[in-house]
């Protein structure tokens, strides 16, 4: 028994000297099971013009070492284990960069080499937080953020400022607990001298759901006079996925695109959603967007359709209108809550005369009938604004009086008078996120933070639809069909309204097309009276370009693409004989000639300045 005992502690000591050899090993190895080595990291910091950047803060994670680049922008840190870290540089008015180093990188005289570039970034955005809830005092703790790792919060006074940001556009997000969180986009242009200054009020009352007045004066402008949703070829190409553009509208809530439109639902997802009361005044989920009114286009149609819904168990949905030029702005449900269980689409008709002559917040959404498990979508076809009734009318164009001059263009003085002036001026052509039919959405929502032209223009596919995703740019074009030759009926055009007046009298059109073949477009003005204009441009950059009939121009020019902005060729329009006017813009594709092909022209770019 005693003999037992003693090989057991005999075992132990050894197991208990094992564990310490374990331990010391374990301390000394590195993560691979090696013995730890050190050896340094080394490189050159350079700007976005390649030049070196002298006095950087280069940061180790591991030890938190800190090493200054020299004049000619060279750093070393020493005495860094052999293996991964996270290598951070830092200078004043520049954005700060991270650059992984691995285990491998480090050569056999265990020397890391990694470079980095820095951008400028001395733009800041700053501001003041005020509480509503407490009659407007400051608010501190909120926290403002523009990405997910820059963010600040508001003191004791309110303030904030974040700094060290490349001059771009952003985002700005402001949040707190208790408070509805409250979104701005800053642009390039709202930076004067570095600084773009952003006071807002949290806190205040919610008119709709999550959102303030504050945040109905940012709301979306309906610009126009139709808006088409959905993928479905209806009547094609006016109801086509590449010519629908509606969900690049705002939405609030549940919803989504789908074939038969752009789809509004009930948030049911989730049990505590389930849980939501019955709520016939507020909106479960929503678009709105400011509009407006006039007698050119104060009666609002709706085609609908629904899924699943019966006359016992309809969906609800109604139209609410803020006026926002009101002491204490309230929704105004037109009409009362409407119910809906039709399959086939069906129009319905919201008049809002009474608002004629007001800018106001017009909100479209579903309400939730019943607690528990209640599953309703509201499907929206199209938004339409006409002077009078269009009754059972769904796929047809506009009514209204046709510009004279512009036969078949489907443009009627209703529309060039009724639609808003944009407030912007610079539009892309451009996208990031491609796509096609089954699976565009990503690619139109990023059109909203990118000022897309077909979330801006509005789209007019008369003839022929267009290529939404190449990586020119937006492009129309024509059919192949030389029996439809025309210089005066286009194929398609984008139009948009804007108030010109010195410094916004320019128009420059970045485009450029395929193939040896010459591509014919327009671009035309028509003033609130209807006098019509075909532009010539007093410049261009294209290798071909000449005057062809009906104020038509024709131009050949193959270069350009996403890696090669500079190529493509520059046409220059001045508008300054409407200065001090309203004046709608069109810039439309044309059959011009017979040469048994499409012809393209590529919206690369469209700026008035």
């Amino acid at each position: 028994m005693k003999l037992k005992n003693l090989f057991k502690a005999i075992g132990l000591t050894a197991l208990f000297m094992g564990m310490a050899t374990m331990v010391q090993s374990c301390s000394d190895d590195d993560k691979n099971g090696g013995p730890l080595e050190f050896g340094s990291v080394t490189g050159v910091v350079t700007d976005e013009f390649d030049a070196p950047l002298e006095g950087v803060t280069v940061t180790n994670d591991e030890n938190e070492t800190t090493a200054l680049t020299d004049a000619a922008g060279k750093f070393t840190i020493e005495n860094i284990s052999v293996g991964s870290h996270i290598i951070t540089f830092s200078k004043a008015d520049y954005q700060t960069v991270s650059v992984t180093v691995y285990g491998a990188k480090f050569d056999k005289n265990r020397v890391a080499t990694v470079s980095a570039y820095m951008e400028y970034a001395a733009a800041k955005i700053r501001g003041v937080v005020i509480d509503s809830k407490a009659g407007g005092a400051p608010l501190a703790g909120a926290t403002v953020s523009v990405s997910a790792s820059q963010s600040v919060t508001t003191g004791a006074d309110g303030a904030y400022e974040i700094s060290n940001l490349p001059l771009k556009d952003y985002t700005v997000t402001f949040a707190k607990t208790g408070y509805t969180a409250v979104t701005r986009n800053i642009k390039v242009s709202d930076f004067t001298d570095g600084v773009a200054t952003l006071d807002i009020a949290m806190g205040a009352t919610e008119i709709l759901p999550g959102l303030t007045k504050d945040d109905m004066e940012f709301a979306d402008r309906w610009y126009y006079n139709e808006y088409r949703g959905g993928r479905n070829a209806d009547a094609y190409p006016h109801w086509d996925w590449a010519c629908n553009y509606m969900c690049t509208n705002n939405f609030v809530g549940d919803w989504e695109e789908q074939n038969e439109g752009t789809t509004l639902r009930i948030r049911n997802s989730a049990d505590d959603q389930r849980n939501n009361p019955v709520d016939l005044e507020h909106f479960d989920s929503f678009t709105y967007g400011r509009k407006l009114i006039t007698a050119d286009n104060h009666m609002m149609t709706l085609t609908l359709r629904t899924h699943s819904a019966s006359d016992d168990a309809p969906a609800h949905y109604g139209v609410q209108v803020i006026d926002l030029s009101e002491a204490e702005p309230k929704p105004i449900l037109i009409g009362g809550v409407k119910t809906l269980n039709s399959e086939p689409y069906v129009n319905r008709e919201f008049d809002l005369s009474a608002y004629d002559g007001k800018e106001v917040v017009i909100a479209i959404g579903t309400f939730r009938a019943q607690t528990g498990d209640y599953w309703k979508q509201l499907v929206l076809r199209t938004i339409r604004f006409t002077p009078s009734s269009i009754g059972d009318d769904l796929w047809s164009w506009l009514p209204g009086t046709p510009v004279e001059g512009l036969d078949g263009w489907q443009m009627t003085m209703e529309m060039v008078r009724s639609t808003m002036p944009h407030t912007k001026n610079a539009f892309t052509g451009m996208c990031q996120t491609g796509g096609n039919r089954d699976n565009y959405f990503p690619g139109y929502r990023e059109w909203r933070a990118v000022d897309h032209v077909a979330a801006n223009w509005s789209y007019m596919p008369l003839q022929k639809d267009p290529e939404v995703f190449p990586s020119e740019g937006y492009l129309i074009k024509t059919k192949g069909d030389d029996a439809i030759v025309s210089t005066k009926l286009p194929q398609s055009y984008f139009y948009s309204k804007f108030a010109i007046a010195g410094g916004s009298n320019r128009l420059t059109l970045t485009t450029r097309n395929f193939s040896s073949n010459a591509t014919f477009f327009k671009v035309t003005a028509i003033t609130e009276d209807g006098t019509v204009t075909h532009l010539s441009p007093e410049s261009n950059t294209a290798r071909m370009a000449e005057a062809a009939a009906d104020g038509c121009w024709k131009f050949v020019h193959e270069a350009g693409d996403a890696n090669h902005p500079d190529e493509y060729a520059k046409f220059v329009y001045d508008l300054s004989a409407y200065n001090g006017r309203n004046v709608v813009i069109a810039i439309g594709i044309f059959k011009g000639e017979a040469n048994g092909d499409e012809n393209k022209l590529v919206l690369r770019a469209i700026n008035i300045d």
